[in-house]
Formats: structure tokens, sequence, C-alpha cells
């Protein structure tokens, strides 16, 4: 039986505790945090003329590249999911929440080998910080792209990182009280297996999916992954298929913002509530909160995550 399976049933039980009761308790000290929303180029993305990536680049709005924090204070550790270009400010960032400690994160939970989900890991090197032992896990493939080519090879070598391989569908306990599962989804890879994450804390569960082609594409059952759920970050990177005028969007596939609020059409309102898109190309108008299309995913019930969002496990 998949986590997923059980957890529908847990998911009941947290229903009736009630949400204001979770966060009065602050989720027993576990809490998870958006460090940054943006799909792997960043916003302004480079070779951008649009108005909104002018004004940005003249004036820095410190968007940053999709990744999590989670917080357990009881147990004085935390962790980054993805290394991105934007680590330096992540990692600085998720030091400074209520509950964590200073300096560098105890672990990095990496989903695959695209530019802007691992390449952050050239900071704790040589040329950079110099670190010791920063745990990074990672899949089977990712682990040998990571041992097998440099510069990420030098990282290990030198001791910056330590290694620790994941296994599809088979829980980590990040600490006591946090359990950190990957599972597998369809996407490019070149260069190493794709996964999301279930990520557990002693009240509430999340969904970390940045990445998927499309949601057809998938062995398992959107619906029931975030029934089994409280949060569920999803892949919204594109609003529709009109963003990439000069570009073939078959080459970059995921699954449309429009495609998934109608694939969510017929789910109940509570289910609805529970998605926050996340990993939005600098194109995508969610990364406008007064856009139309912001508007059009808040009347669905869903929501955008922005970077800032904090919320207890």
């Amino acid at each position: 039986m998949r986590w997923y399976q059980c957890a529908v049933a847990m998911a009941a039980v947290v229903l009736c505790v009630g949400w204001s009761a979770l966060a009065e308790r602050g989720g027993e000290g576990v809490s998870l945090t958006v460090l940054g929303n943006v799909q792997d180029g960043g916003y302004p993305h480079i070779g951008c003329q649009r108005e909104d990536c002018r004004n940005l680049f003249l004036r820095p709005a410190g968007h940053q590249v999709v990744c999590l924090g989670v917080i357990d204070s009881v147990a004085d550790r935390q962790f980054l999911f993805e290394a991105t270009p934007d680590a330096a400010r992540q990692a600085n960032q998720l030091a400074a929440l209520p509950g964590a400690h200073a300096g560098m994160p105890d672990g990095i939970f990496l989903t695959h080998a695209h530019w802007g989900h691992y390449t952050g890991l050239g900071l704790l090197g040589r040329e950079a910080m110099g670190a010791q032992g920063v745990g990074v896990y990672a899949m089977p493939r990712l682990r040998a792209f990571l041992e097998g080519n440099g510069p990420w090879s030098q990282l290990v070598e030198l001791g910056n990182i330590a290694l620790s391989t994941l296994k599809p569908d088979e829980p980590v306990a990040a600490t006591s009280q946090l359990t950190v599962t990957p599972f597998r989804v369809p996407h490019r890879d070149e260069f190493s297996e794709t996964v999301g994450f279930h990520i557990a804390g002693p009240n509430r569960s999340a969904l970390f999916i940045p990445d998927i082609d499309k949601w057809t594409k998938w062995d398992r059952n959107l619906r029931e992954m975030v029934s089994a759920v409280d949060l569920a970050f999803l892949d919204g990177t594109f609003y529709d298929g009109t963003e990439l005028g000069h570009r073939d969007m078959s080459e970059v596939p995921h699954p449309f913002i429009v495609e998934s609020l109608a694939l969510m059409e017929d789910w109940t309102p509570a289910e609805r509530d529970k998605v926050y898109f996340i990993h939005l190309n600098h194109t995508n108008a969610l990364l406008q909160p007064d856009s139309e299309e912001s508007k059009n995913v808040a009347k669905s019930g869903c929501h955008v995550a922005r970077q800032g969002d904090r919320y207890p496990l």
C-alpha cells in the first residue's frame, strides 16, 4: 500500500481536529515556507525585453527560483527542497525564520538535474563557501550524474556535500517527526530521473511536484494524491499554450494551468483549496497577483504559491 492510500484516512482525522487548532500548535515545531516560485530561468529572464522584465532589471523585486524550506524547530534541523541559483539567499532566508538555527541547512532534497534545481550546489564548493558534509538527497541516476561529472564531482571528492541515495516510494526520516518520500514523475529525463516529494510533519503533509510533463502521462491519479495531503504545490509553469511565441512548447512540456483547472473542475472545493501552483515561467501572468489569470485561479478555488508563504505541518 502506497503512502497516499494510507494518508486518506489520516486526512479525515486531521479535518476533525480543525485547521485553527493546528495553526495554534504550530505543527509541533515543523513548518514549510515557500522560498521561491519561479521557473529555472528566473524573473526577470535573460533576454526578456518585455516592459515588466525591463522594470525588474532596473528595480529587482527579489523573485527567486522554485524552492521550499522546511524547519523542525524541535529537532533543530532545517532543509531545502532544491538547490537553485538563488540558494545563497534562500539558505539565509531559511535560517532567519522563527524556529530555525543559524548557518547552513542540514540537508538538501533534489528533484532532478535540470539547471535551476541543482546548480546551487556549486555555492557549497571550493570557489564559494567550502562547506563540509552538507547532506544532499538524490535519486540513483542523479547521484551518478553528480559523482561522474565536474564540477559537481569535486564537491563529492572534497567532502563539500555528502550524498544519500533516495529510492522511489521509500520514506526518509529527516527527523523523528518529519518524513520525506520521493515518487517518480514523467519529465524530460536527459541527465537524471525526476521525482516529486511527499513531505509529512506530525500533523499535516504536503506534495511538491514542481516539474511534470503532463498529468495524463502519470501512472498515478492526481486527485487521489491531493486528497491524501493538506497542501499540494503543483507544476504551474505556463498558464496556457500561447506564452512562448518563438519556441515549440512541445520541447518543454508542462501541464498548462488551464489544463489543470479543467482537470480539477469536478473536484470538491476542499480538494481545490489544497492546490498551490508553483514553478512559474517568467511569461506566466500568475506572477502578477492582480492579473486576470490570477483572479481566474482564485475563482477556481485554487491558489498561487507566493514567496514567503508559510504553513505549519
